[in-house]
């Protein structure tokens, strides 16, 4: 399977549209409302590479409210991540905090810094990636207290990294 991660920015007040329209894609898996330098962010799905790109190029960068992209090619991320663990989370309702963070490694250590995020329960998934950043990663988090504990604490402290940026993810019912 092919995956890759959209992040957007589009029209002052259209974010909510964006995404409606952006779930009815075939291929989109996940698309959330952010706060941070994009607006929005898209997980996209596929079973081969230029069908990523034909969903990227040929349907979401054509949306007329979508100014800018940058994707996200994912390299792999192994089976370190567990799906049941976030399908659990969800169903108790435990993760009502989410957030992507984006990260630029050292050189050479994409690998080891996603083997040590596998470590931290609340990194749900993540994924060595081609394009402007070397990392992606998702955390899911009770509340805010916990979810900045794990950015400043957990992943910020994590040795190889040089930069981080977090784009919280607005719940639904607030958007």
């Amino acid at each position: 399977m092919v995956k890759a991660y959209v992040m957007m920015t589009c029209n002052l007040g259209s974010e909510k549209e964006v995404i409606t329209s952006l779930k009815k894609i075939d291929g989109v898996k996940e698309a959330h409302v952010t706060l941070g330098l994009y607006d929005v962010i898209v997980q996209v799905e596929s079973d081969s590479e230029e069908k990523i790109r034909e969903i990227v190029t040929g349907t979401i960068r054509k949306m007329p409210k979508i100014h800018t992209t940058v994707t996200l090619t994912r390299s792999e991320s192994g089976e370190l991540f567990q799906a049941s663990e976030k399908l659990i989370g969800a169903m108790l309702r435990q993760n009502l905090v989410q957030a992507y963070v984006v990260i630029h490694c050292d050189k050479g250590e994409e690998y080891p810094t996603l083997k040590n995020l596998s470590h931290i329960p609340e990194v749900k998934e993540a994924d060595v990636v081609f394009g402007f950043y070397d990392v992606i990663c998702k955390i899911e988090a009770s509340d805010n207290t916990t979810l900045e504990h794990v950015l400043i604490k957990a992943i910020r402290t994590l040795p190889n990294i040089k930069t981080s940026m977090t784009l919280h993810v607005v719940n639904e019912q607030e958007s």
